[in-house]
């Protein structure tokens, strides 16, 4: 059995595929690429004759073939509205170029979507974490498994990811995640604000898909060029301001997840960042009280660590060697929508944003 997993970054599209197991695809696309030309990088993906593929899922959606989605299926996939610029509504077009060329995509859930999260945990809340953070954590289980002889129904720790864009932190215990801070409502991203004070939003007037993707390190610092690697060695007053919020609020965000999860056995880090050493040194000193830090080291070279756990979830879906991973996170039994624990605002005002009934 082939499979491929994808991770759809704001920086790169990376695939990692198994045949049997083994690792056979590990390749990272440039995002601005793949979204300029989606029908090249659905033949690309074709040339690696894939019996399944997971992702790229947007926020998430309950087991769906991409060629069995609709219209509907796709905007709460990626919570935009027909002509959303912003974010990741370019992903809509890169879907519809898989289904046409017959891919045999499926969609995946996100956080929200996870029987093992509490009703309770999910109110007021859509994104808890996306899809590809949902496939970090199954790496992390993986991992922890391996490291530790333990069994997947043993596995606790909290996921710090950090990515090009967004940070998020999840909570994972018995070898379920059970809790999640996604990048837009969670801490301080590179690109991203992170979870906005509800008086900014206000504020703002309105607030589009696209400002969700800014006020993070590099505009409090002042440069948008900012290089993850300059961000490491913070040389100004504005860089230092944003390397202080960046690294507490990461803090606070794993803090907040050993409220849920008390006594992890590990703190993990995954994303592009914290492979930039001064970033990763920091957290690990900040982090250190909280439990056992290690960064995820996975199994492919090139494929972040997102891309590597969905081929996890792949091949656990299609019957392969990681079938009880799959089982234990839950994602067969995942159901709804992300907008069906909304009180603030009705989910039907939400459809309404998405130009849907």
């Amino acid at each position: 059995m082939r499979v491929v997993g994808i991770d759809p970054g704001t920086v790169s599209i990376d695939l990692c595929g198994l045949d049997d197991g083994e690792l056979v695809l590990d390749r990272s696309i440039p995002t601005e690429r793949a979204l300029a030309d989606p029908q090249d990088f659905a033949r690309q993906l074709k040339e690696a004759k894939p019996d399944l593929v997971a992702g790229p899922s947007g926020y998430g959606l309950p087991l769906t073939r991409v060629a069995d989605a609709d219209d509907r299926a796709i905007r709460l996939a990626y919570l935009a509205a027909a002509g959303e610029r912003g974010g990741i509504g370019g992903l809509r077009a890169l879907a519809l170029a898989l289904a046409e060329a017959e891919l045999p995509v499926l969609f995946t859930p996100g956080v929200i979507h996870l029987p093992s999260v509490p009703a309770h945990r999910k109110v007021n809340r859509v994104d808890l974490g996306t899809a590809d953070k949902v496939c970090a954590a199954a790496l992390g289980i993986h991992e922890q498994v391996l490291r530790r002889g333990c069994a997947i129904g043993e596995a606790s720790f909290v996921l710090l990811e950090i990515g090009g864009a967004f940070s998020a932190a999840i909570a994972v215990n018995g070898g379920q995640i059970v809790d999640g801070m996604g990048g837009t409502s969670g801490p301080l991203g590179m690109r991203a604000s992170g979870a906005l004070d509800g008086e900014v939003a206000f504020l703002a007037g309105h607030v589009p898909k696209g400002m969700l993707f800014r006020g993070g390190a590099t505009t409090i610092a002042g440069e948008r060029a900012l290089s993850p690697e300059r961000f490491g060695e913070p040389a100004t007053p504005r860089e230092r301001l944003a390397w202080n919020a960046f690294m507490e609020s990461a803090v606070k965000a794993v803090a907040t997840m050993c409220a849920i999860v008390p006594h992890p056995r590990e703190i993990l880090l995954s994303g592009r960042l914290v492979h930039v050493e001064p970033l990763a040194r920091e957290l690990h000193l900040r982090l250190s009280p909280y439990g056992d830090v290690h960064r995820l080291q996975g199994f492919a070279t090139t494929a972040k660590e997102a891309a590597q756990g969905a081929a996890l979830i792949a091949d656990g879906l299609a019957g392969g060697r990681h079938q009880a991973l799959t089982d234990s996170l839950g994602i067969r039994e995942a159901r709804g929508t992300a907008l069906d624990h909304l009180y603030v605002i009705s989910p039907a005002d939400a459809l309404r944003r998405l130009g849907l009934r």
